[in-house]
Order: structure tokens, then C-alpha cells, then sequence
């Protein structure tokens, strides 16, 4: 059992502890000093989805977004893990159309919509899925957007060696505080997504919250008041939790989930946090169980979150379990306690 980590959330069944999910949960600020902490800063994840706010940073900072009028709306599609519902599909063929090109320019792969009522519509009417419906289709457009404005061959706009990308590398290391020769996956949707210590991601979000960036100051803003103006763009109309997050916690910060229960947080700058804070989530075993009780039990213990907003979060902070008769017979909740240097 890893060293690092530290239990976070217990599921139980009466009295019975069933099952534990460790984990590592780290806040900094925008100068990348740990203000709180459980388990290792230091500990190395993928960053997966959890960095689409920054991926759409060159879209903005080109001056790609501006020159193709991008609306806040498609700004917050492009930092997305979308349902594939009709909001998400019909506003990223839209934003294809506008730079010259359909569903079949995307590289991001097609997968039915997560969403189940969409995938049943597409069914009833004999439609098949395709690209659009991929939870990163609005990032890949975001990107193809950028390659055309600054000129760049559009084939091979995923690949880690595009410029495209080596802007996004760029940002990203910057905001992170990290080396730019990071190490590189390939993420599901086939863009790259990067290997750091879990604390640079909670840099990274404290500085995007903060807007205090030199060179992608204005283009942060942006990225962070599209995402609160639409939360329904980044996950989806239904039991989302990035988007029921952003609804409850009412414009005091920004969230992204990634694959593997990775999740990230920016608390924009308020009377507590002068300069705005970034907490990073990480649940070792990779369940998604463990991230709702995870992230919202870190910000109530914070005071990110109010009464009134934990208590529209109860589903994710305190998950029920239920048996084949709905009668409730456990639950899911976190089992740490953490403070704010």
C-alpha cells in the first residue's frame, strides 16, 4: 500500500466498512506554496482532462477565438468533458462550420454520447454517433481553430510536435511551474496530457483563478468567466458534477474533472484567499467514487463552500447506497480532516 497516499473516503454499509479510497489532496497558491495537504504533494498523475481550461488558453491568447467570434458559450465547450447532448454537438458543428470544416477535420475519435437520454435519441431516430459526441470534441475544435488562424497545417493538430501543442505544453508548464520537457501520454481523445506532481496542478488552477498570468493574464479571465457563465458546457444538463459544482458554489471558483479521479479546482481571490488558491484531487485506485465526497468534504473544511451550497451538493458529498428495493443501506463519505496553513 502506497506510502503517499492517504485514506480519504470509506463506503459503508451500516456499520460495516466495506471498501477505502486513498488518495492525495493538495491546495498552494499562485506561487506554487502548499497551504494544505494530505498525503504527498510530490505524487505523480496524469493530468488528463483536468488541464481543458488551460488547452484553451492558445485559442484565446492567438487571437483565434476573437478573429472565428467565439461566444463565452463556445469558449466554455472548448474547456468541456460534454454529454454529447444537442447543447454540446449542435454549438461545436456550429464553431466547425465557422472556421471551414465539419465533424470529419476532428482526430478526437467518436464514442456515444455519456449522456443516456442523447444516446436514446440518436437510437430511436436511426442516427449513429460520431466525433461530435466525444466529450472532447469542443477541445479538439478549439485547437483546430488555432492551427487555421495561425496558419498551420490542420492534419496532424494533435500530435505532441504541432505547434498547436507546443503552445499548450508551453502554457500549461508555466502555469504549472514545471519544465516544459514533461512526460507525455496519450489521453483517450489522442491529444497529449502530461505526468506532473499533483501540487502543479493545484498551482496551475491557483493561477488560472487568479488571472495574475503575464502572458495569458486576460486570456485566463476569459477561460474562467465562460466556464461560471455556462456550466452546462463543461459536463452536461444532468448529474453533472463539474457543472453541479459551478451552479452551487456560484461564480467563487472554477473545476475540472479528469479521467482516473483526478480533479482540479481553482477559488478565485476573495477575502479568505487574497490571491485565489488551487486545490488538486487525486483518488489512487482511479474510482470516480471517491471524488465527490473527496473534493467537496476539502471545500467545506476550507470554508470555500456555505452551508446553503453543501447542502445542493449532498449527492455528491455524501452519496446514499440503496439495495434492489431503494431502501437506503450505506453510504459514501470522506473520513479526513484538513486546515489551511
Amino acid at each position: 500500500m502506497s506510502e503517499k497516499t492517504t485514506v480519504l473516503v470509506e463506503v459503508r454499509r451500516g456499520d460495516i466498512v466495506e471498501s477505502l479510497h486513498r488518495g492525495v489532496i493538495v491546495a498552494a497558491d499562485p506561487d506554487g506554496q502548499v497551504r494544505a495537504r494530505l498525503g504527498d504533494p510530490d505524487f505523480i498523475t496524469s493530468t488528463r482532462s483536468t488541464i481543458k481550461p488551460f488547452q484553451a488558453l492558445p485559442l484565446i491568447a492567438s487571437g483565434a477565438a476573437d478573429h472565428f467570434g467565439f461566444t463565452p458559450r463556445e469558449i466554455a465547450v472548448t474547456c468541456a468533458s460534454h454529454d454529447g447532448e444537442p447543447i454540446h454537438t449542435e454549438r461545436v458543428a456550429g464553431m466547425l462550420a465557422r472556421i471551414g470544416l465539419d465533424e470529419s477535420a476532428l482526430r478526437c475519435g467518436a464514442h456515444a454520447p455519456n449522456s443516456v437520454s442523447a444516446a436514446r435519441r440518436l437510437e430511436r431516430d436511426g442516427e449513429s454517433f460520431n466525433q461530435l459526441h466525444n466529450n472532447c470534441s469542443g477541445k479538439h475544435t478549439g485547437m483546430l481553430a488555432t492551427a487555421i488562424h495561425r496558419g498551420l497545417p490542420i492534419e496532424d493538430y494533435y500530435q505532441p510536435d504541432h505547434p498547436v501543442q507546443r503552445a499548450i505544453i508551453s502554457t500549461f508548464a508555466r502555469f504549472a511551474a514545471v519544465d516544459e520537457d514533461l512526460p507525455t501520454a496519450i489521453d483517450g481523445c489522442s491529444a497529449p496530457t502530461f505526468g506532473v506532481p499533483l501540487v502543479s496542478i493545484a498551482t496551475a488552477f491557483a493561477r488560472l483563478a487568479s488571472g495574475e498570468d503575464a502572458e495569458a493574464g486576460a486570456a485566463s479571465r476569459r477561460v474562467v468567466e465562460a466556464m461560471i457563465a455556462h456550466p452546462e458546457m463543461i459536463g452536461g444538463t444532468k448529474g453533472r458534477f463539474d457543472t453541479d459544482l459551478l451552479r452551487a458554489s456560484r461564480g467563487k471558483l472554477i473545476c475540472k474533472i479528469g479521467a482516473e479521479a483526478v480533479y482540479g479546482v481553482g477559488v478565485l481571490p476573495c477575502e479568505r484567499f487574497p490571491r485565489g488558491l488551487g486545490i488538486a484531487v487525486k483518488i489512487e485506485d482511479g474510482s470516480y467514487r471517491g471524488i465527490g465526497p473527496a473534493v467537496v468534504e476539502t471545500l467545506a473544511r476550507l470554508g470555500v463552500l456555505d452551508e446553503t451550497e453543501l447542502s445542493t451538493l449532498a449527492v455528491y458529498h455524501r452519496p446514499t447506497l440503496t439495495n434492489r428495493r431503494d431502501t437506503v443501506v450505506g453510504e459514501v463519505r470522506a473520513v479526513f480532516d484538513i486546515d489551511f496553513d
